[in-house]
């Protein structure tokens, strides 16, 4: 059975009422979720009413009992959610998963990055170096401890508190700047000024994880349109937007 047909096949044992169902998201899938979003339509008549945070802030929205259909996040959260009751255990499913990048602006002078040793000179050379304070920078911080560049880099290191912040500044930057992000972030901005260098290298290559889960008390259609996110055809489209 193709991937149309397998769809299909899904969508008719779904609920025949069209329903909106609220999303609480971590960004870094956005490209690939808005694609699964116009699947859902398309199959389901449901409307994805997404709202997107880092996972620091998704997790403050949990604990304040905000109230939502489905949550996609990094497995953690998933798991504290379901410890506190917010989310239903059994419906978790996995997402996929989202590398991170090196980021200029589109006119600047892109430096190889395609090794460690290479990815060490760009940043000693860099003016300046921009990333967030979420999970892909917590990793990067260690990341330039264990290449022993956490000093160099102290003084000319910008941190914002998400992605999307990190590469709006190196759009708006100048001269010899390097940022970092989530591909999938950094591909949403390319056409306002960004550029993707290249993934960070395979050895130090840091891959976030995204799981999806029914909220309590959440609409009844919101557990079918989890699921449409294992079928191929739903798999397809976060592979469309970056999400592996």
């Amino acid at each position: 059975m193709n991937k149309t047909l397998a769809a299909l096949a899904f969508a008719a044992s779904l609920p025949c009422a069209a329903a909106e169902l609220k999303v609480l998201s971590a960004g870094a899938i956005e490209p690939g979720l808005a694609a699964f979003a116009k699947l859902v339509k398309q199959e389901t008549g449901h409307d994805l009413r997404i709202e997107y945070n880092t996972t620091p802030r998704i997790a403050q929205r949990l604990a304040a009992s905000e109230k939502f259909d489905l949550l996609i996040a990094p497995p953690a959260v998933i798991d504290q959610a379901t410890k506190d009751g917010k989310v239903v255990g059994e419906t978790r499913a996995p997402i996929g998963r989202v590398g991170a990048g090196v980021v200029m602006r589109r006119d600047a002078t892109a430096p190889d990055v395609g090794s460690v040793d290479a990815l060490k000179q760009a940043l000693l050379a860099a003016d300046s170096v921009v990333y967030n304070t979420a999970s892909t920078g917590l990793y990067l911080e260690k990341l330039f401890e264990r290449m022993g560049l956490a000093d160099a880099l102290k003084a000319k290191t910008t941190r914002y508190p998400d992605g999307a912040a990190v590469i709006e500044h190196v759009i708006r930057g100048k001269g010899n700047e390097i940022g970092f992000g989530a591909i999938t972030e950094i591909r949403l901005y390319e056409p306002k000024g960004a550029r993707l260098v290249g993934p960070l290298p395979a050895e130090v290559q840091n891959y976030t994880s995204y799981a999806g889960a029914v909220m309590t008390g959440a609409n009844a259609a919101a557990d079918a349109t989890l699921k449409l996110a294992a079928t191929p055809a739903g798999k397809a489209a976060f592979a469309s937007g970056g999400v592996d």
